[in-house]
């Protein structure tokens, strides 16, 4: 929604606005440290730092002149997004609600999503009304208020979970003896020592493609095949809808066939509305490949986390899965970029969405070929998981 607006402000070329976008590199260079960080100090903290960060980045870009002030202020709010979202998620709900992690996981990353659709007219209105300054600062004060809710209500340590029980609210079973087996687990070197971490790692990275290059330009994309910018907002808000459903969906899916074998269901989704929207025969294709492709997109949010602790545990869950976050920085980099170069050149972004399309297929694979390592409550002290990746059961 920024693309347009940015473009007649200031003249910057779509390959320019798209550089902004590969300051998520900082995503992938920083998780690593601040997982250990979480794992270390719990989530609040590592929450409300990362929140500081982001919200200061957006005021910021409100107030910005020139091109290296929006590249900066977009590295400031990445810098942030880890430690904000990313990380805590699979933390908390493996915490709180350690029998039913998977649909809880689904319900609660869903809410990324259900801000995407819910933001797309507010934003667009205050574009249309106040401008795109105004556009970034309403999200900053959005974010003050996430900030609030953090401080009073994120607690991460078995004792706050055992203070909650009898409550209506609490899940049933003994939930404080559950989260303190669940900050069990794989030491970190012990995960790095499994094929899986590699094969997750590399269908995680490639996987990324799919929102790098295709769902940030898919705004502009819409507007460029003839959509009109009422229809082009609809077709944001019907991918996050879709995205929602994913997310609920093949969370609740993953408790059935865990987390791996979603992960396949998704990405093979993906490759399906993808193909759909490489070929249109008319608008109603376009709709269908946006479904499809949203109902793919949307479960990988809350399947990495959850892939993680079923074949490692929350013991070291937040290094762990911030190891594989430097693998990401690879479509971080080079998606926006590819499918502004291409765009540019070519006046459409059919061949960068092509090259996403082989992508995808090669994550696919990588997904299916990451056996589990053998149960972590199998090794002893000290011990290699070696062939484990043969066992099969997580």
């Amino acid at each position: 929604m920024f693309i347009i607006p940015l473009e007649d402000e200031f003249g910057w070329s779509r390959t320019q606005i798209n550089i902004s976008l590969t300051m998520a590199a900082f995503m992938g260079i920083l998780a690593p440290f601040v997982g250990r960080l979480m794992d270390k100090h719990g989530a609040r903290p590592i929450m409300a730092v990362s929140l500081v960060l982001m919200i200061v980045g957006f005021f910021l870009r409100a107030a910005m002149t020139e091109l290296w002030q929006f590249y900066a202020f977009s590295a400031l709010i990445f810098i942030g997004t880890p430690g904000a979202s990313m990380l805590p998620v699979g933390r908390l709900v493996g915490l709180w609600f350690a029998t039913t992690r998977g649909r809880m996981t689904g319900f609660i990353a869903s809410g990324n999503n259900f801000g995407g659709m819910i933001s797309v007219p507010i934003i667009t209105a205050v574009i249309a009304f106040g401008g795109w300054r105004w556009g970034f600062a309403s999200t900053g004060f959005l974010m003050i208020g996430v900030l609030i809710l953090v401080m009073f209500v994120v607690r991460d340590k078995p004792e706050d979970v055992e203070k909650e029980v009898g409550k209506r609210w609490m899940p049933g079973g003994d939930a404080g003896k559950a989260a303190r087996a669940a900050l069990q687990g794989y030491t970190t070197h012990q995960a790095l020592r499994t094929r899986a971490f590699y094969f997750l790692s590399t269908g995680m990275a490639l996987q990324q493609f799919a929102r790098t290059s295709v769902a940030t330009q898919f705004y502009p994309h819409l507007e460029q095949i003839g959509f009109s910018s009422t229809q082009a907002a609809a077709g944001l808000m019907i991918l996050a809808f879709f995205a929602i459903t994913s997310k609920i969906v093949f969370g609740t899916v993953s408790e059935w066939i865990t987390a791996r074998w979603a992960y396949v269901c998704v990405v093979s989704l993906q490759i399906t509305g993808l193909a759909i929207l490489l070929f249109p025969d008319g608008a109603t294709f376009t709709w269908i490949g946006l479904v499809i492709f949203g109902m793919g997109m949307g479960g990988v949010g809350a399947l990495g986390p959850l892939a993680i602790t079923e074949m490692y545990g929350l013991k070291n869950f937040g290094a762990i899965i911030g190891l594989t976050r430097p693998a990401m920085i690879i479509p971080t980099l080079i998606g926006p970029i590819m499918a502004g170069v291409i765009f540019d050149m070519r006046g459409s972004y059919d061949l960068a969405f092509g090259i996403t399309f082989g992508l995808l297929s090669i994550a696919l694979a990588g997904f299916v070929l990451a056996k589990p390592p053998r149960p972590y409550q199998s090794l002893s002290i000290g011990e290699s998981p070696g062939e484990g990746d043969q066992a099969g059961g997580t």
